[in-house]
């Protein structure tokens, strides 16, 4: 089924599009784009069939792209001859160029950075929050390596839940712990804390 954009939640419907158009096999000429050549006359025959076959490809991924959009959303792109010129509209259309992407960048790594966890939260929710931010930086193209997540994790930690950090930096290297990992940790430590009574 085709991701459905209606002209909100565009980083939701981008990563879902973009998945779709790769399991389709169509995501090269959205990346890469198509451009008609100025002549054909000179072309052999591998050469027309190779060409047939891209302007096919952007046709198809065109044509999912225009299906996904809303009647508002599909007004905006409605004369895109190209997959790539269509997804470039709606890119700047609704991600912003390149100054406001930096500026949301900047406001997300300021987020990041002074996460906190709140005393009413528990381990689960606090990382919800913490991966809820890092998912919306990776939107933006932002390297964040799963360390920098686990380090944040366990220098915000308030003091009630020590017991988990310890355990964390006792079973793993730090450099290689996953997020995912971490959880694990942290919910076998908090099971261990309730049977133990320590």
């Amino acid at each position: 089924m085709i991701p459905f954009f209606a002209g909100d939640n565009y980083q939701y419907w981008k990563i879902t599009i973009r998945t779709f158009l790769r399991a389709e096999g169509l995501w090269a000429s959205v990346e890469k784009g198509f451009k008609e050549p100025e002549s054909e006359a000179r072309m052999s025959d591998a050469e027309k069939k190779r060409l047939d076959a891209a302007r096919r490809s952007d046709a198809s991924a065109l044509s999912k792209i225009d299906m996904s959009a809303g009647k508002s959303t599909f007004l905006k792109i409605s004369s895109a001859s190209t997959a790539k010129e269509a997804w470039d509209t709606l890119e700047q259309e609704f991600h912003g160029d390149e100054k406001v992407r930096s500026i949301n960048l900047q406001t997300l790594r300021r987020d990041f950075q002074n996460l906190k966890m709140k005393d009413y939260e528990n381990i689960q929710e606090y990382q919800t929050r913490v991966i809820e931010i890092i998912n919306q930086m990776r939107m933006y193209d932002e390297k964040v390596t799963d360390q920098l997540v686990v380090e944040k994790i366990l220098i915000s930690l308030i003091e009630k839940y020590e017991y988990v950090v310890a355990a964390i930096v006792k079973s793993k290297d730090l450099t290689t712990l996953t997020i995912q990992k971490t959880h694990q940790i942290s919910s076998s430590a908090r099971k261990e804390k309730i049977f133990t009574g320590r």
